[in-house]
């Protein structure tokens, strides 16, 4: 038997989305399905709730066989600190990474302390796929290799996978086992709105994973690259009754559905808004779509069967910017002003998507989006445009970290290499300063947000149990 841990690292989380955190709990439960698993533990410390000293005790006590390392865009700042910890305190550990990151920029996790690599392909595949190597191979005997999606270390030299990684069909995913995910951890994080996260504030949210893989197909989009551009999404009843249970467990007061574009397909929408509609599960829900996906009878319907909140990705309403998006993400404003109408008559609220510095548009026109998606009563939830395909695998770990959605991407970093403090990097030289025009960028992600939401108070509380 393999005993396997799997960890998020200790660092400062730049934004929050518990959905993007469900990968963790469901690669655990793909590995406790295999024949003969030993035991697989999981540890979030990355909602600020553990320090250096509980990770040591974990690793040193806990004496895995392998430490599975999640990471994200930003979330890598505490892996060569973890890899260090790992390898000092569990020196038989094999350590494999997965996530976004390294499916978008594998390369990158090669200057690390690590013996294996995710790249491609669903995590649970990459995971596994190692886990059950090593079982069978022996820990003493040269590194397993030619895996699907797994890049593997040997001395000083990688071994490239034997393929791309393999997808998984939605009836073999292992949802989140909510009896292991720290929920008073994730309320913090959602309960200042003016942060922006896409968590409701004061209320407890269920992630529901409902969907993976997207065909529209946008370019600062990691989906598709990860996931594929053919959806893959569990059926009605999967969904109602993980619901079901979860609520039965957990006092739950609303789902929020893990989809990239949640109403793809429409027919599937309509069923589990009747069989919301007609009970017994009946929750207030949540979502994200394109505005493209989206028509008034569906809205009204969604409205009926408890949806609370629409995300769509807005991006801009400059059409200069809208060059680069996919025509069925080309939106005007009377389309824009047409959604917010349905939503207000359906009693849902419109959450926005607003894209700052994409490629075409203007600080002005940035604003002027913001300012009339507002004017229709939308929440606006702005992120950095982010170039993942300009990452390059000979990235430090402080250039990478600006590929987090918040920072610009293409400004230099100060005290690296490009940077000789003459204020060239648009700073005097100290890092006082910055160039108006980046100012302003930042002034729509950083600055005071006084229009804070109130759909919480749609959504009953339930007493605690």
């Amino acid at each position: 038997m393999t005993d396997v841990l799997l960890i998020w690292p200790p660092h400062v989380p730049s934004y929050f989305n518990a959905g993007h955190h469900s990968p963790l709990y469901m690669v655990a439960g793909h590995l406790r399905r295999r024949p003969g698993a030993g035991r697989v533990d999981t540890c979030e410390a990355g909602t600020l709730s553990m320090n250096w000293k509980g990770v040591g005790d974990l690793l040193y006590q806990g004496r895995y066989d392998v430490i599975a390392v999640m990471n994200d865009f930003d979330a890598v700042d505490g892996l060569a600190r973890f890899a260090e910890y790992a390898r000092v305190l569990s020196p038989h550990s094999r350590l494999i990474t997965f996530g976004r990151l390294s499916s978008l920029n594998p390369g990158y996790f090669r200057q690390f302390d690590l013996d294996a690599v995710v790249q491609s392909g669903d995590y649970e595949c990459g995971v596994a796929h190692y886990v059950n190597g090593l079982a069978e191979s022996g820990p003493e005997t040269a590194p397993v290799a030619g895996l699907p999606g797994v890049a593997v270390r040997h001395g000083k030299n990688w071994i490239e996978p034997g393929g791309p990684g393999d997808r998984l069909a939605p009836e073999e995913w292992s949802l989140p086992d909510v009896d292991e995910i720290p929920y008073q951890d994730y309320d913090r994080f959602y309960a200042k709105d003016e942060h922006k996260f896409c968590g409701i504030p004061f209320r407890r949210e269920l992630v529901v994973p409902a969907a993976r893989g997207c065909p529209v197909g946008c370019e600062f989009c990691e989906v598709p690259e990860i996931f594929g551009l053919r959806e893959r999404r569990m059926t009605v009843d999967a969904v109602i009754d993980y619901i079901r249970d979860s609520y039965a467990r957990h006092p739950f007061e609303y789902v929020a559905f893990y989809a990239p574009t949640f109403t793809l397909d429409r027919r599937w929408v309509r069923e589990l808004c009747e069989r919301f509609i007609e009970g017994p599960v009946s929750p207030q829900w949540k979502c994200a779509t394109t505005i493209h996906h989206l028509g008034e009878e569906l809205v009204a319907l969604m409205g009926r069967a408890g949806c609370v909140r629409i995300s769509v990705g807005l991006e801009t309403l400059e059409a200069e910017g809208q060059g680069g998006l996919p025509r069925n993400k080309r939106i005007e404003e009377e389309r824009f002003r047409t959604l917010a109408q349905w939503c207000d008559a359906a009693g849902i609220e419109l959450n926005a998507f607003v894209i700052v510095g994409l490629p075409g548009t203007s600080v002005e026109g940035t604003a002027r989006t913001v300012e009339f998606a507002r004017s229709l009563g939308a929440r606006i939830r702005p992120t950095m445009y982010t170039p993942f395909h300009e990452m390059t695998g000979d990235m430090t770990t402080h250039q990478v970290a600006r590929f987090n959605r918040q920072l610009i991407s293409g400004e230099p970093v100060l005290g690296e290499a490009g940077d000789n403090g003459s204020g060239d990097d648009g700073t005097d030289g100290d890092g006082t300063a910055r160039r108006p025009e980046a100012d302003a960028r930042y002034a729509f992600l950083f600055g005071r947000e006084d229009r804070l939401t109130s759909v919480h108070e749609r959504i009953p509380q339930q007493d605690p149990r």
